[in-house]
């Protein structure tokens, strides 16, 4: 085949180039993968543009330290960005003022990003490597959902940008979705229609390693048991008074008994969050909030029914009345090892996190806070191995994941043998370390992206075991039923 140099107009340099490239294959005179000539190093390059932008935004949101369902800030500086950057977004969608979409670009596929940015009430932390509570502050970002919502903006910019820069058709859409911790916002959203035609999605956590593996979550359930009594003076008119707390207490001990008698995934766990004033006063309510979790929804849902039994039960035989409001509620996540393999790829080609010598020096002063489960600080420079497994956490990503075709990584932001929702988690976010981290995760999904806009066999092979693993006939149904979305949970 011989090219007129007429049939190309081009600027100098890389353009021209690529240009010849893909008339090329549109020629079928060159069978080039698709990725050849997607040119994702320009895409890494702006990744790397950002990179104050990712610190910036990240160290704002942990500033704020806002609650789920209540994080009014850090969801408009998100907004914000996107807006400036030619996103079109759309706010308070799934009747969650918090909760927002921002889409760029025309035709498909449409992949979204998601985007966390709650806090965790009740653990506080400067970003100092020992520990300094902040005694004006009553939460924290102990989860690292501000380095989540920075990282994943960077990288829907970049990809916005790389779209824009070399015509490829598909849409970038950002989800920016409130309360994971206990507020299930992505459920909500799902629930919606928010993703019925989203054809992929890419998540992101903070963690102390770098890894792709494809780990599966359990599917849990959460509500505030309420009891409601008779007040009466302890000492001086006992039997007038029916305790609410011996509601709450008598529940407690018949769910920790019945403890006995579940499956090993099982995880059941609680907090009395009012119990009563003074202890002689006879309190007339108290309330237990719970969590059931396990590897199967329906399991959960078989589990509940036993839970509200022995909130019946306690009820009854306390004098006390109990009502029950389902607070929270998550499938499972629906692993894709089509995309995780893939994004694990990702992984490998950018490597992992290094430190400057000012970032190992306080490494190293807060890894001896971990003891024992302190991990080299080299691992933060390693890519774990590539596995399937479970994982005893839950999410509400686990609900888009049956939604849509879902892949996620997670990247070493905090030192390691860091555990989540601890206090070194909280100074790690809040530190340079953090933000590298972020970045890295900004790579891995920009890579990820580009790969599925310009690969149509990964696609395909990606929406095959998606509905091979859904099954045929699937129906979505959340955990959380008709409730509306418990916008003052946290208050």
């Amino acid at each position: 085949m011989r090219l007129r140099p007429a049939a190309i107009e081009c600027a100098p340099k890389g353009d021209c180039l690529m240009k010849i490239l893909a008339l090329l294959v549109a020629t079928s005179a060159l069978a080039l993968p698709a990725s050849a000539i997607a040119q994702p190093a320009d895409a890494l390059a702006e990744v790397t543009a950002q990179e104050e932008r990712t610190e910036r935004v990240a160290k704002q949101i942990w500033d704020w330290a806002e609650l789920g369902y209540q994080e009014t800030r850090s969801s408009g500086l998100l907004q914000d960005e996107l807006a400036q950057e030619g996103f079109d977004v759309t706010r308070g969608v799934a009747d969650i003022p918090t909760a927002f979409v921002g889409e760029w670009g025309e035709g498909g596929p449409v992949i979204a990003i998601l985007a966390e940015f709650d806090a965790l009430p009740g653990i506080t932390q400067s970003n100092s490597a020992s520990r300094d509570p902040l005694a004006d502050k009553h939460a924290g970002h102990a989860c690292g959902h501000n380095l989540f919502g920075a990282g994943s903006l960077t990288a829907a910019i970049a990809i916005k940008r790389w779209l824009e820069k070399t015509g490829t058709p598909g849409r970038i859409r950002f989800h920016g979705t409130p309360a994971e911790e206990g507020g299930s916002g992505k459920v909500y959203m799902v629930r919606a229609g928010l993703f019925d035609d989203v054809d992929f999605s890419i998540h992101w956590h903070a963690d102390d390693e770098n890894s792709a593996a494809a780990r599966t979550s359990l599917a849990n359930r959460s509500a505030k048991f309420r009891f409601r009594g008779v007040s009466a003076h302890a000492a001086g008119a006992p039997e007038r008074g029916r305790s609410a707390l011996d509601g709450v207490e008598a529940m407690n001990m018949m769910v920790n008994m019945m403890r006995e008698h579940t499956t090993m995934d099982t995880r059941i766990h609680y907090v009395i969050t009012e119990g009563g004033s003074a202890p002689n006063v006879i309190p007339d309510f108290a309330e237990v909030f719970y969590y059931v979790r396990h590897s199967d929804a329906d399991e959960v849902r078989a589990l509940w029914e036993r839970l509200e039994a022995t909130a019946k039960g306690a009820a009854m035989g306390t004098g006390t009345d109990v009502e029950i409001e389902i607070i929270h509620g998550n499938n499972p996540l629906l692993v894709n090892e089509t995309l995780a393999r893939m994004m694990d790829g990702k992984l490998r080609e950018l490597g992992g996190i290094s430190y400057t010598e000012e970032e190992r020096a306080w490494a190293e002063e807060m890894s001896a806070s971990l003891g024992d489960a302190a991990k080299p600080l080299e691992t933060a420079s390693r890519i774990g191995p590539y596995s399937k497994s479970l994982g005893y956490g839950s999410t509400d990503v686990g609900d888009v994941s049956w939604a849509t075709p879902t892949v996620g990584v997670r990247t070493a932001t905090w030192v390691p043998g860091t555990s989540a929702h601890s206090w070194q988690a909280v100074a790690a976010s809040g530190h340079s370390i953090g933000a590298k981290g972020a970045q890295l995760a900004a790579k891995a999904m920009t890579l990820a992206a580009v790969e599925l806009f310009t690969d149509p066999d990964l696609r395909s092979a990606a929406r095959e075991e998606f509905d091979t693993a859904r099954g045929e006939g699937y129906q979505y149904e959340s955990l959380l039923g008709d409730r509306a979305p418990p916008l003052d949970f946290r208050e």
